[in-house]
């Protein structure tokens, strides 16, 4: 089925969401960059240990476009950029932004790169100074381009057991500086998509993974914000589960976190928004399949949700009725 148009309305909600198509042409992944960029959604990468067709690696480096999210154009089989998923991924400075990456070949991807067509890709930094590491998150804000949390995985490549809370940022990808070595928030990523409003950028939950020797993962529902990278403030315990591998947007003028992974539940498929990040609202009813690490546009006044750990190729979008 394909191009389906499946709406699920309450009285309860302003909102609505459409399934725009269960089969799209880009196969099952999660963790693929989800980047607005030339009128168009692009879909960079993603992982999908199953399917060894699309993804020999594990992961892989293809890159998809979108107008209509119903039909999608595979730009590059094979970008220059190693595979990788659960990346930074952002547009900045007139271009669209691959900001380090995972371990899952053995080793740390450390690299920078940027593009401003999808297909040719420049190398702008081959040894990031906050490399070794995975699951950070990265975010476009006032003109550079932000590095917080994530941690070392020494599991899957060696490094010392580290997990982050400090801040670096860079207006280039070349040149970085590390603005905070501890922020006020514990450490933690695994965070999916950015969150910029009323001219503050906001942490919302995120948690951390299991190493060998601290075997129990963190979850957190915590919302912060900052001006400047530098100054914290904590806003809330958020009314939605402590989740790490959720996505976070900002459409309607208003922060959202949809999915994401939980303790007990596991896969999640609730969706929250806010216009303050002390109140929240749930948009009840969500009739997508429960996932995490998705991928999440605002694209076309709409809020969109495509594929993700329910490794199913769909694509979802929800509008104000």
């Amino acid at each position: 089925m394909s191009n389906t148009t499946n709406p699920s309305r309450t009285e309860e909600s302003d909102y609505e969401w459409q399934c725009v198509t269960d089969e799209a042409a880009c196969a099952a992944r999660d963790g693929a960059g989800a980047l607005v960029f030339d009128n168009r959604m692009w879909l960079l990468g993603g992982w999908n240990p199953s399917d060894k067709t699309h993804f020999p690696q594990i992961c892989n480096s293809e890159v998809w476009s979108s107008e209509d999210g119903a039909r999608w154009r595979l730009e590059t089989l094979s970008a220059p950029w190693e595979g990788r998923h659960t990346a930074g991924y952002v547009v900045h400075d007139g271009q669209m932004w691959i900001v380090g990456g995972d371990c899952n070949q053995g080793h740390y991807q450390n690299d920078v790169w940027r593009s401003g067509d999808g297909v040719a890709w420049e190398l702008m930094n081959d040894d990031v100074p906050w490399g070794g590491r995975a699951l950070h998150h990265t975010v476009a804000f006032k003109n550079r381009i932000w590095v917080m949390g994530g941690q070392s995985m020494p599991a899957y490549a060696p490094a010392p057991e580290v997990f982050h809370n400090d801040v670096w940022s860079t207006a280039d990808g070349v040149t970085w500086e590390k603005i905070l070595d501890h922020a006020p928030w514990s450490p933690r990523g695994m965070i999916g998509g950015s969150v910029v409003l009323h001219d503050r950028l906001w942490l919302l939950g995120g948690g951390t993974y299991d190493t060998p020797h601290i075997p129990t993962r963190e979850f957190h529902n915590e919302v912060w914000s900052t001006a400047d990278g530098a100054h914290w403030q904590r806003h809330a315990d958020a009314p939605w589960t402590p989740r790490q591998y959720h996505d976070v947007a900002v459409f309607d003028d208003k922060m959202w976190v949809l999915e994401g992974y939980a303790r007990d539940s596991g896969n999640r498929n609730d969706v929250w928004f806010s216009a303050d990040g002390t109140n929240w609202q749930e948009v009840p009813q969500t009739p997508w399949a429960p996932r995490h690490a998705a991928s999440v546009f605002v694209y076309a006044d709409a809020l969109w949700m495509v594929a993700g750990n329910n490794m199913t190729p769909d694509v979802w979008k929800l509008t104000r009725r």
